[in-house]
């Protein structure tokens, strides 16, 4: 196969993932986006009351998402102590073992992408 039939092939099977109608589409709505997030942020710069407002809203909704995740994390706890106490009593150790592994590969694959 020709550089030009794999360069052709390789632009066609391209531009099906994504037709040309559609990115048009996307680039007009970022366009859009930016003039607007322009627009509030002059609106905000004129209003220096108005943006210390909303800085106070975005603070106070990010501490309520750290409590909600805290939340999850322990009804996530929970529900895991729970499920080994239903296990039989033979088969808790193993599978609180289990539970132990798969949760400290978690959490480590998580550390690792925040590094």
């Amino acid at each position: 196969m020709a550089d030009d039939e794999v360069l052709s092939s390789v632009l066609k099977g391209t531009l099906g993932i994504v037709h040309t109608e559609d990115l048009l589409l996307e680039a007009v709505r970022d366009l859009v986006r930016e003039e607007v997030k322009g627009y509030i942020r002059q609106r905000l710069e004129d209003r220096p009351a108005l943006k210390e407002e909303m800085k106070q809203g975005v603070a106070a909704l990010i501490e309520a998402k750290v409590r909600e995740a805290s939340a999850l994390l322990l009804i996530a706890k929970s529900a895991a102590k729970l499920g080994v106490e239903l296990v039989p009593a033979p088969l808790r150790k193993e599978v609180a073992k289990e539970l132990v592994d798969a949760l400290e590969k978690e959490i480590t694959t998580i550390l690792e992408r925040t590094q």
